[in-house]
């Protein structure tokens, strides 16, 4: 839990390594990494070495969660093929986040991505939306399928396997 985490002050110089190291390290400028490291005081309802999950603070739907890698990844674009275990392993903790707050009915749930430049955040990030039947008009415009602003999980992960395949 916490106690065996490192404090945030030796999590924050992993920033002032130059900058040939990776982008999936800790930006302490990103407030998802903040939430992630519990630096703001977020209840974080699902936690491991590789995701967390925790509520949107604009919630487009009566369960609105935000699914996140704990290291810090850019948007979908910089995403690639060796991504997609990833992508389906935030898609199922989204599942599970769900069916613990008691959504049983996964057909009526959406799991997407905000297509850059459409992202107030550059930390990947999938929203969780249960029940979509009961999204309002601008959660539907906001998170609407096949959109140019917007990407489900499923054609994430078929873009980034087909990236595969071209190359």
């Amino acid at each position: 839990m916490a106690e065996d985490q490192p404090s945030p002050s030796v999590q924050a110089s992993h920033t002032t390594k130059p900058s040939s190291v990776p982008s999936e390290e800790y930006d302490k400028k990103c407030i998802f990494c903040r939430i992630v490291n519990n630096e703001m005081g977020t209840e974080l309802l699902h936690s491991d070495g590789d995701i967390s999950c925790f509520k949107d603070i604009k919630p487009g739907a009566p369960h609105h969660y935000l699914v996140v890698p704990t290291k810090h990844i850019g948007n979908c674009k910089s995403l690639n093929q060796e991504h997609v275990p990833l992508v389906k392993q935030m898609v199922d903790v989204g599942k599970d986040v769900l069916q613990k707050n008691n959504v049983t009915d996964l057909t009526d749930v959406r799991f997407g991505f905000h297509w850059p430049p459409f992202c107030s955040v550059t930390h990947l990030h999938l929203h969780v939306l249960a029940p979509v039947s009961q999204m309002g008009f601008m959660s539907r415009l906001i998170y609407r399928l096949n959109s140019y602003w917007f990407v489900t999980a499923d054609q994430l992960i078929e873009l980034l396997s087909s990236k595969g395949e071209t190359n």
